[in-house]
């Protein structure tokens, strides 16, 4: 039986405070003592929206003491996923539908389907009694029902994509036990970011633009406001230094799709393509993005004429955003192109 998601309650994610505190549960003879097991809580305060679907937002501070060392962990954000893996950790229950096949080994081997980014199964996580329950982004709604079967944080971006990422990879490193690992992948990010940021100082303008169905809009900075959708656009602008073709992208086109008339008024020296449909895979008839910008007025660009048109990887820059490896791969794609 699968449970629809509440509606309305779109959690968000601020602050992080971080203190170690003992389990109350006395161990029997002979087992080990919390501390001796690396047992205890990380207790993470964050912002959540507590409003109704068409009311304004509404923040309610909300901390929640995290297990440390959980054995039976449910994720429902894929960024988080990909962190988890990257430290080394292993992950009981997802929607492993949504679970791209690069991430597919940070599952446990009798992994179980949890639902979906949207909905998820509470029969089903119940019964499995997991020990932490984490969510962000798509998920965020879920909080109220997952938080009622066991601990549940949301990670979502909010604020400043890097000081997420660091945030979550901290937080994580601690439940998991590996601080460590959690400081020396942020380090290695940070060094790679810089290197594609170096390399974009010199490359000139540039145009994040998504393809979908056929038509095109385009991604504009976020202005430090990294939060829910905001991210997912302003990421080659904000974190890889990429130039904006136009002052306030936003402005220009009014958060409505753009013509291919648009990009050559514009004429960016490079311009990076999202292809939505291959991130989604929802309509199999869905032209590539490649043969959508396959036209005369594309040919007529810059980006076209000197080759800088730039695919990124789809399901890394729209579905998974936020995690270690995934940066990586982000950060790949601009260094390459550059």
């Amino acid at each position: 039986m699968r449970l629809i998601r509440p509606t309305g309650l779109v959690a968000t994610a601020a602050s992080l405070v971080l203190a170690l505190a003992g389990c109350a549960a006395t161990p029997a003879e002979g087992e080990p003592t919390a501390e001796e097991s690396g047992q205890g809580t990380v207790s993470f305060t964050f912002d959540r929206n507590v409003a109704g679907e068409d009311e304004d937002p509404t923040y309610e501070s909300t901390t929640v003491d995290v297990p440390t060392n959980p054995d039976n962990i449910v994720v429902f954000d894929m960024a988080s996923l990909d962190t988890i893996g990257a430290l080394g950790g292993e992950v009981d229950g997802a929607p492993l539908d949504s679970v791209p096949d690069y991430l597919s080994d940070t599952l446990a081997d009798d992994a179980y389907n949890a639902g979906t980014l949207f909905e998820a199964d509470l029969v089903e996580i119940e019964a499995h009694q997991p020990d932490l329950i984490i969510i962000g982004g798509r998920s965020a709604a879920l909080y109220d029902d997952l938080s009622a079967i066991a601990p549940t944080v949301d990670l979502s971006i909010t604020g400043s994509f890097l000081d997420t990422l660091e945030r979550n990879t901290t937080l994580l490193g601690e439940v998991l036990g590996a601080q460590d690992q959690a400081a020396t992948a942020l380090t290695e990010v940070k060094a790679g970011i810089d290197e594609a940021k170096a390399l974009t100082a010199d490359a000139g303008t540039g145009l994040g633009v998504m393809v979908s169905g056929g038509k095109l809009s385009a991604m504009a900075p976020t202005n430090g406001n990294a939060t829910g959708r905001n991210a997912r656009g302003g990421i080659i602008y904000d974190v890889f230094g990429v130039t904006p073709v136009i002052n306030d992208i936003e402005a220009a086109t009014h958060g409505e799709p753009i013509s291919f008339e648009f990009l050559l008024e514009h004429d960016p020296d490079y311009l990076y393509v999202v292809d939505r449909d291959a991130a989604t895979g929802s309509d199999p008839n869905a032209k590539p993005a490649a043969e959508v910008l396959d036209n005369d007025i594309v040919k007529q660009t810059k980006a076209f004429r000197e080759g800088h048109i730039v695919y990124l990887d789809p399901v890394a820059w729209y579905i998974v955003f936020g995690g270690i490896e995934t940066t990586t791969i982000m950060t790949d794609d601009v260094k390459q192109a550059a």
